[in-house]
């Protein structure tokens, strides 16, 4: 009886360790990655008056900088660093060739084309102040979000792309696109040209 009691014991320690060994066994799934948490600043605006052509409202958050792009008056980039987006800005003057600087901006956002989900065109018409044009917004994981163009079709034609320094996922990047776009909508509606 002696004998049965310690094997029946036995049996049960290594019962009870194989269970438990069992369940402190699991399999470990890890976590999928995540995306950095993004800090977007309050909304604050100034005026740029720094060119000879336009004039508009920029976040105060927002850097400007000449574009290196030589011999080519007007083009500028608009740096937002706590996004790492930039907003390249480049002007051209009207002569007689404004359909053909409309053409192109269409060219350049459905050059995107193969990479786009979809793209809606948003026109832009503010007769009292001369701005007419339009805001491409580009859906899908595309190197550029948010394209436009503003005019006032007979002297000044203002373009403007959002991109952003860092691979184009737009899960990712929507918060800081909308964010954006906001800011690139005020830019358009405070626009003002010199004559």
């Amino acid at each position: 009886m002696k004998r049965t009691r310690s094997i029946s014991t036995l049996l049960f320690l290594l019962l009870s360790l194989g269970i438990g060994s069992v369940s402190c066994d699991r399999s470990y799934t890890p976590k999928p990655a995540g995306y950095l948490r993004i800090d977007i600043p309050e909304k604050a605006y100034r005026v740029y008056d720094a060119q000879p052509f336009y004039s508009f409202e920029i976040p105060v958050y927002a850097e400007i900088l000449e574009s290196k792009r030589t011999g080519e008056a007007g083009w500028l980039n608009l740096v937002v660093p706590q996004i790492n987006g930039t907003l390249h800005l480049s002007y051209k003057p009207v002569n007689d060739n404004l359909g053909s600087y409309i053409s192109d901006c269409r060219t350049l956002a459905y050059k995107h084309t193969v990479k786009a989900d979809g793209i809606e065109e948003t026109p832009f018409i503010n007769r009292g102040d001369r701005q007419f044009g339009m805001v491409y917004d580009l859906s899908g994981d595309v190197a550029s979000a948010v394209q436009f163009f503003i005019t006032d079709s007979t002297t000044h034609f203002l373009r403007g792309s959002l991109y952003f320094s860092c691979p184009p996922n737009r899960d990712s990047l929507r918060p800081v696109i909308e964010f954006m776009r906001e800011d690139i909508m005020h830019l358009i509606e405070t626009t003002r040209w010199k004559y």
